[in-house]
């Protein structure tokens, strides 16, 4: 694969695809963002899979993920592991991992906490409170209002991430892309 010297961002569904897509259009980031570099089947095997194809290009590649799967699962929890042991010290991969889901760093913009959310749909309830017509659906998602209003917050929330103490059980380390793609 040949590839032009860049930040590639791959994830694992819809809401990490939009997202930032989103920004890079908004924030004229410059990293590479296409449709194909997305899963919608929420697979550690295929996020291995797009990383080790593109750091053979020799590129930076931004990784996005919810954890929350992994949770549910042993076998796809051990196959995180490894994903995450044998990338945490490759300054080419950037692990943006978050559980239980993206919309925990969203709930950040607005406010800082770092409450148990069960899953999903507990930090959807809370974030609707800031975004009323959130929705995960690729039809609302593909429409850039919701992440105009995350951008007027985004300090605000890597403030809110920086402060806050690492506990496991609620976070996400999607504040180590934004800050590499403010660069």
């Amino acid at each position: 694969m040949k590839l032009r010297e860049s930040i590639y961002v791959i994830g694992e569904g819809l809401t990490e695809k939009y997202y930032f897509q989103h920004l890079k259009k908004l924030k004229f980031y410059s990293c590479v963002v296409r449709p194909r570099f997305f899963s919608s089947k929420n697979s550690i095997y295929y996020l291995e899979k797009r990383t080790k194809e593109l750091l053979s290009a020799d590129v930076k590649v931004i990784c996005a993920f919810d954890a929350d799967v992994s949770q549910r699962n042993k076998e796809e929890q051990l196959k995180l592991q490894r994903f995450i042991a044998k990338y945490k010290n490759n300054d080419k991969v950037i692990l943006c991992d978050s559980l239980p889901s993206i919309e925990f760093w969203f709930l950040l913009h607005f406010k800082k906490t770092n409450k148990h959310f069960e899953n999903y749909n507990a930090i959807r309830d809370e974030l609707k409170k800031y975004i009323t017509d959130y929705d995960k659906t690729e039809k609302y998602l593909m429409q850039d209002k919701w992440v105009k209003i995350l951008i007027l917050k985004q300090e605000k929330a890597i403030d809110n991430i920086k402060r806050l103490k690492q506990n496991n059980i609620s976070y996400t380390n999607i504040y180590k892309a934004i800050e590499i793609l403010e660069k």
